[in-house]
């Protein structure tokens, strides 16, 4: 279980702070609630029952880990998939089992395949555009945190790990 003040990663919403632990009354059912706020998401509140186990919430990873996900970028991404539909869903599938080291393999792949676009002046995908904003926004600003630094300073980290393997 979690506690207020805890930094959650919250399915799509990203990193989260929970801000209280409620107990509301919904058609005569009293619940425990995680009251939390995207730390992105200006306003936006968020309540979900505690004991919601469809619902992804995982802890923020250590700073161990990161490093391992940052150095992980030198080395290729996920295998690419031709067809775009099929690639699509499995690498959602992947990003919603919220496997850090699987899912940064993803942004690998992807960044390198939007490297190699932007180099024949192209663009990638739509949905995959769509999915490494979504990633990087949710895992580079997780690893942002346990390094105490900014999601800046991770994506150039990132950038500089791919380019020491030269095969963008």
């Amino acid at each position: 279980m979690f506690g207020v003040g805890d930094l959650i990663i919250y399915s799509g919403h990203g990193v989260c702070r929970i801000d209280n632990i409620s107990v509301k009354t919904i058609s005569g059912v009293s619940k425990s609630y995680y009251d939390l706020h995207p730390l992105s998401g200006g306003k936006l509140k968020i309540s979900i029952p505690v004991d919601n186990k469809s619902v992804l919430m995982l802890d923020l990873i250590h700073r161990d880990e990161a490093e391992e996900i940052i150095e992980s970028f030198r080395l290729p991404g996920i295998t690419w998939i031709e067809k775009n539909n099929e690639r699509y869903q499995t690498y959602s599938n992947i990003v919603n089992s919220g496997n850090r080291k699987e899912i940064a393999k993803v942004a690998n792949t992807l960044m390198r395949k939007k490297h190699v676009a932007e180099s024949n002046n192209k663009k990638l995908g739509s949905h995959d555009q769509h999915l490494l904003t979504s990633i990087q926004s949710i895992l580079f600003n997780e690893m942002a945190i346990s390094f105490g630094t900014t999601y800046e300073a991770i994506l150039d980290k990132v950038n500089r790990k791919m380019t020491q393997n030269q095969n963008l």
